[in-house]
Formats: C-alpha cells, structure tokens, sequence
C-alpha cells in the first residue's frame, strides 16, 4: 500500500512540476477612438498544436471577462510573441484590467498582469 501511495505521489508531482503556463510579458493599451486596444506580449513552449498558447482574456478587478483574443496557431518559432485586440469597449469608470493567458493543455495562467489605464 505504501509504495502505492509513493508511486501516486511521484506521479502527481512529476505532472505539476512539468506544467509550463503561458508567461504574460508586457501589454501595452491605447484608446484610439471609443473603444480601446491591447498589445499583449506572451511566452510559452509551444510545441506544436499539441501544447499551444490558445488565446488570452482580459478581465476587470472581478474577474469578468471583457475580451478574449483567440490565437489560431502555435508559435513554435515565434517566442515570444505579440498580439492585438482591438475594438474593446470598457465599462465606463474602468481604471484597470487584467490579462491571463490559455493553455491548450495547462490551462489558465495562475497569474493576472494588472494593467492600468491611467490616472
């Protein structure tokens, strides 16, 4: 039983310490005209459309979505990597807003960046 339980154990650890999240580098935000812009800058090891970035959301203090750009391919050679959402409107008085990434196989990135949008 007990080297059962080791054998579990040593598994689950191998799987959490091999989970390779998305990293968020930098975003960058402009409000061109009504709507507003996200540059986001991200890097993950992609390996091929087995394991990818898949898209990133961004979200406000709350957690809710305010959206979400979805990346259509892997970028094995391409890292890191920068794209754009544009055409995001913000709920008026909007001060900040988070970014997190996906994972086609880790998931979310257990970290948000904050970003403000000024004073």
């Amino acid at each position: 039983m007990r080297s059962l339980f080791l054998m579990l154990a040593s598994c689950l650890l191998g799987s959490a310490g091999a989970a390779d999240e998305p990293d968020i580098l930098d975003a960058a935000v402009r409000q061109p005209g009504t709507s507003w812009r996200v540059d986001v800058t991200v890097q993950h090891p992609d390996t091929g459309w087995d394991h990818y970035v898949d898209g990133w959301e961004v979200q406000d203090k709350d957690g809710n979505r305010l959206g979400y750009r979805l990346l259509h391919h892997p970028h094995v050679n391409e890292q890191p990597f920068t794209r754009s959402l544009e055409d995001l409107d913000l709920p008026e008085g909007t001060r900040e807003i988070f970014i997190r990434a996906h994972c086609s196989v880790d998931g979310w990135s257990s970290e948000a960046l904050r970003v403000s949008l000024g004073p």
